[in-house]
């Protein structure tokens, strides 16, 4: 039987997007599949062109002449402490002191008020960051790029709880993912792995080769964590053709690829440099090639021939089916996209172009839970909202346990519905305030159409229609099964 061509345009927002908009649904109806495809073909399609933005390298300079400003008055306050208590009293020598109430009363007044505390200049770029992230998956048409560029931000996560971080993790994702995300996996990964955000993530940037200059100098030490995580979560997947020595020997051949201080270059600190007297001179053996010395082209070689194994095809493969169709995904699905990420030597666009025209990727049931962050956009978009304040907006992350580059592990967030089944109480709390926010604006009846239209089901229509009140009724559609699953 032939599907609903406005059921088959809500599955497409829902599943590939970050749900329906007001007339969404109608506008792509006649051509579900050849409106996402058509969304890749866009020009500059995935890319936030905001001129007010820093780059990571402007970003880490500010960041840093902000904590040596902090460094230097706190420093500055404590001298001005230390000389008042050594100081001898302002009446000495006078004859009689003020009486207690008149000495309270100067008191009083001598204290100024407090200013309200302000967000330091990491905070402030994180936020501008992220209004920037949400907006552009709030104005998306359909977000099919804007969610291919949250799966492989996530897929290659930093994390801005690690101090530094902070105030680079959204330039990281504007630089490394958006700049790649419709084109070479290769490109992608040689900029996410040479990035300042994922050398101070995982610990690269003082990473040491034991026989550098550096390394006879410093006796510092080799840091895995990169190259472990190059191999078991960025490109092969955990447990495949690498062995223990691959992660030593890749580690050695990644020594050098650091980052200028900004202490001492005002114009490029905070910079990717490949510094030659750190890293580890000599061939290395990384799965079974050898690789002779070369500076920086030895890591750039190696992550070149790990782009294009059939390992990390198949690895690849998995994960995008497993975050947008199904967590047990269709093996089929699978093998199609493993083959055509083969065959087009990592094309990410044709890889995204094959998912949307997969049998398998619209046959799945709708049983996968939206993670946190997709639903929470999906219901801003539903209902009309674009908040003018980011606050509110990554605090309802951080309460819906998803809060924004701020994964739990160099894994990423989980793309299993499991994961998320705990949350539930939380996406009500979330779903009642937006609810209480927009109830005097949006028609509850409407907003079933917009959001999932032939996707609700009779029983969703007739418990939204017995509400108790408009609120009610607008907090009972955002969690509804058919809104929260994909």
């Amino acid at each position: 039987m032939a599907r609903d061509p406005k059921a088959e345009a809500a599955l497409a927002l829902h599943r590939f997007g970050f749900g329906p908009r007001a007339g969404s649904i109608a506008a792509i109806a006649s051509d579900p599949r050849g409106a996402l495809i058509g969304e890749l073909d866009r020009p500059g399609a995935g890319r936030i062109n905001d001129p007010d933005l820093l780059t990571s390298g402007e970003a880490a300079r500010a960041a840093f002449n902000f904590r040596q400003e902090r460094k230097a008055r706190r420093l500055a306050e404590r001298a001005e402490r230390e000389a008042a208590k050594n100081a001898p009293p302002a009446d000495a020598g006078k004859s009689g002191a003020p009486a207690p109430a008149e000495a309270m009363a100067q008191g009083a007044t001598a204290a100024p008020a407090k200013p309200n505390p302000q967000p330091g200049v990491p905070q402030q770029l994180y936020l501008e960051e992220a209004k920037a992230r949400i907006d552009a998956a709030l104005g998306a048409d359909l977000g099919f790029v804007e969610r291919l560029v949250w799966f492989w931000s996530n897929h290659f996560c930093v994390s801005a709880d690690k101090g530094p971080v902070r105030a680079l993790c959204g330039a990281y994702e504007r630089e490394a993912i958006r700049a790649h995300v419709l084109g070479r996996f290769a490109d992608m990964l040689g900029a996410v792995e040479s990035h300042p955000a994922m050398l101070i993530y995982l610990d690269n940037a003082r990473s040491i080769g034991p026989d550098s200059i550096a390394g006879h100098n410093q006796h510092k030490g080799l840091n895995e964590n990169l190259a472990r995580e190059i191999l078991e979560l960025h490109t092969l997947g955990v447990r495949t053709v690498y062995t223990q020595t691959d992660v030593t020997n890749f580690a050695k051949v990644i020594t050098g690829w650091s980052i200028i201080p900004p202490r001492r270059d005002a114009e490029r600190g905070g910079e990717f440099t490949f510094n030659e007297r750190m890293h580890e001179p000599g061939a290395q053996t990384v799965i079974g090639r050898a690789y002779p010395e070369g500076g920086i082209e030895q890591g750039r070689t190696v992550l070149a021939d790990l782009a294009r194994h059939p390992a990390t095809a198949r690895h690849i493969a998995g994960k995008l089916a497993r975050a947008f169709v199904a967590d047990a995904p269709p093996p089929a699905l699978v093998d199609r996209l493993a083959k055509r990420f083969l065959d087009t030597d990592g094309n990410l666009k044709e890889v995204a172009r094959t998912l949307v025209s997969a049998p398998e990727a619209w046959a799945a049931p709708r049983a996968k839970l939206k993670p946190p962050g997709t639903w929470f956009v999906a219901a801003l978009r539903a209902i009309g909202i674009t908040p003018p304040d980011i606050r509110p907006v990554v605090q309802a992350q951080n309460l819906l346990g998803e809060p924004l580059w701020r994964p739990p592990a160099p894994k990423g967030f989980s793309d299993d519905s499991a994961a998320w089944m705990d949350g539930i109480s939380e996406r009500v709390d979330v779903a009642n305030q937006l609810a209480g926010r927009v109830a005097a604006l949006v028609d509850p009846e409407a907003a079933i159409d917009t959001a999932l239209g032939p996707l609700a089901s009779a029983e969703t229509r007739q418990t939204i229609a017995r509400a108790a009140s408009r609120p009610q009724a607008l907090a009972l559609l955002l969690m509804a099964p058919e809104f929260q699953r994909s």
